[in-house]
C-alpha cells in the first residue's frame, strides 16, 4: 500500500483521487458510515439529531426530510478557481451538476450591496460616491488592461515589489473601497496583504473578475444536492483508479516504527494495514486530546476556533433582490473586528432544502469569550430566522510537515465561504507527500452551471 487515508473529508478525498490517478495504491478509511467527515451534508432529521438530539419540530412545517442536504461547512466554488480546475482536470464533473450562486454581496456602512467587478458596475455601484466611482473605475480599467509582458500597462507600478497599499494609494481608493476589493474580491482573510507585494492580490482580483465574467450574476457555483456530493465524486474517481474505500472503520492506532519513528500502518478492529504513508484530518491525530491519548507525540496544534450558525429561513435574505442564493462578506473593518464574517445562503433551487426554504450559514473566526455575539452583524442581515444551530469548532494545523515520519495531516476547514483555502491545503499536502508541486493539466476550465 502506498498511501493510507484516515477520514473522507473533501481535502482527503481530493488528494486520494489525485494520487490514485497518479498511479498510487490507496486505501481510504473513515470512522463514520458516510462520506465527507466534517464536509458532509445532512438531511433534516440528521441535522436536528446532531444539534438537538431530537426530531424536527412539526410546527415549523419544514417539509420532507429527503428535500434537505444541509452542509455542515458551507463553501462556494469560484467558477475559474483552482477547485474548478481540479474538477475539470480529473473529469469529476461527470458525477456532478452545478448551479450558479445568484449574487455576491459586501457589507459597507450598515447595508449590503452587490460587489462590483467591472468598471461599468463600479460606475453604477451604490457602494461609492461620485468621485470614488471614478477612482475605482480607473483601478478596474488598470486591472483589465494589465499585461505582465507589456510595461506600458503597468502605470509605473512594479506589482512584484510594490505593496498593495502603494497600489491603493496610486489610485486614491478610500478605506471602504479597499475593504471590498481586498476582502470580497481578493478574498483575503485579514489586512496583512496590504503590506505585502501586490502581485498575489492582483492575481486574485483578476481571478474573481474572470469567474464573474464566466456566468454573469456571481463568480460562484455550487453542486446540486449540496457539498456532500464533492467528497463522494472524488471517492468514485479514486475507486475507478484502484482505490479501496472502507467506511465505519474505527481507527484504534496509528503505528510508527519505534526505532525510526516512521509510519508503518494503522490498526482497526484488531487488524493492521501496512502502508508507506498516511494522510488524514486532525481528528485522527490527537486533535482535542491530551498528549498521552494522542500516541505520545503532539502532531496537531489548535490555531483558533470558528463559530458557525446554520439558520433556516422562509424568505430570501433582505436586500438581495429575492435571490435564491447569495454570498455576503462583512469585512472586519466594517464591524471593528480582526476577521471577516461570512454568510452563505442556498435554497431549494440547489436541491438542498424544501420549497420556499433558505439555508443561511453565518461564520467567523472566534475573537472573544462570547462567540455567538460575534456573528450578530451577520445574523441581523438575515431577517426573521425560523431556527438556528450554532457550533464552535477548534481549528487545527499539523505541527510538522510529515517528511520525517510520513504522517501527513490536513488542516481544519476555516470560516471562509469559498474553497480557495481548502485548495491551498491540497496543493501543500501534495507537495509534502510527493516532494514536487501539483501540476494540473491545462484544460479549458468550463463547468456547466
Amino acid at each position: 500500500m502506498d498511501e493510507e487515508y484516515d477520514g473522507t473529508g473533501l481535502t482527503e478525498c481530493i488528494l486520494s483521487g489525485l494520487l490514485s490517478v497518479d498511479g498510487q495504491k490507496v486505501l481510504h478509511m473513515d470512522r463514520n458510515d458516510y462520506y465527507g467527515g466534517a464536509s458532509a451534508s445532512l438531511n433534516l432529521t440528521q441535522l436536528y439529531q446532531q444539534f438537538r438530539g431530537a426530531p424536527p419540530p412539526e410546527n415549523l412545517q419544514l417539509g420532507r426530510d429527503r428535500d434537505y442536504a444541509v452542509d455542515l461547512i458551507p463553501k462556494f466554488i469560484l467558477a475559474s478557481g483552482e477547485l474548478t480546475r481540479m474538477l475539470v482536470h480529473t473529469d469529476v464533473t461527470r458525477y456532478l451538476e452545478f448551479k450558479q450562486i445568484a449574487g455576491s454581496y459586501v457589507y459597507r456602512d450598515g447595508r449590503i450591496s452587490k460587489v462590483p467587478s467591472t468598471e461599468m458596475e463600479a460606475v453604477r455601484s451604490p457602494l461609492m460616491g461620485l468621485f470614488e466611482k471614478r477612482r475605482a473605475r480607473n483601478f478596474f480599467m488598470f486591472l483589465q488592461s494589465w499585461r505582465e509582458d507589456d510595461p506600458t500597462t503597468h502605470q509605473g507600478l512594479d506589482v512584484n515589489t510594490c505593496s498593495m497599499k502603494d497600489v491603493y494609494t496610486k489610485f486614491g481608493l478610500e478605506p471602504g473601497t479597499q475593504d471590498f476589493v481586498g476582502h470580497a474580491m481578493a478574498l483575503w482573510l485579514d489586512d496583512d496583504y496590504k503590506t505585502k507585494p501586490a502581485r498575489p492580490t492582483i492575481d486574485r482580483i483578476i481571478l474573481y473578475t474572470q469567474s464573474m465574467a464566466r456566468y454573469g450574476k456571481s463568480p460562484y457555483i455550487y453542486p446540486l444536492y449540496g457539498l456532500g456530493e464533492l467528497p463522494q465524486a472524488f471517492a468514485r474517481l479514486s475507486a475507478i483508479y484502484g482505490g479501496t474505500y472502507m467506511l465505519d472503520k474505527k481507527i484504534e492506532s496509528v503505528n510508527v516504527d519505534p526505532e525510526t519513528g516512521k509510519f508503518t500502518g494503522v490498526t482497526s478492529a484488531g487488524e493492521t494495514v501496512r502502508a508507506k504513508k498516511v494522510i488524514g484530518d486532525p481528528s485522527y491525530f490527537g486533535a482535542g486530546k491530551e498528549l498521552e491519548e494522542g500516541g505520545g507525540k503532539m502532531r496537531v496544534v489548535e490555531t483558533g476556533k470558528v463559530v458557525r450558525a446554520i439558520c433556516i429561513l422562509k424568505h430570501p435574505i433582505p436586500g438581495t433582490d429575492d435571490a435564491d442564493s447569495a454570498q455576503i462578506i462583512i469585512p472586519q473593518n466594517q464591524v471593528g473586528r480582526k476577521n471577516d464574517i461570512y454568510i452563505a445562503a442556498v435554497s431549494s433551487a440547489h436541491n438542498v432544502a424544501a420549497q420556499n426554504v433558505w439555508i443561511a450559514m453565518v461564520s467567523t473566526i472566534v475573537e472573544t469569550s462570547v462567540p455567538e455575539r460575534e456573528i450578530l452583524p451577520g445574523l441581523q442581515l438575515l431577517g426573521s430566522v425560523l431556527d438556528k444551530f450554532v457550533s464552535i469548532t477548534p481549528l487545527y494545523a499539523p505541527t510538522a510537515p510529515g517528511s520525517d515520519d510520513h504522517v501527513y495531516i490536513t488542516k481544519t476547514y476555516d470560516a471562509t465561504s469559498h474553497f480557495e483555502t481548502v485548495v491551498e491545503d491540497v496543493f501543500d499536502v501534495w507537495h509534502r507527500v510527493k516532494g514536487q508541486p501539483l501540476v494540473l493539466k491545462k484544460r479549458e476550465v468550463q463547468v456547466e452551471a
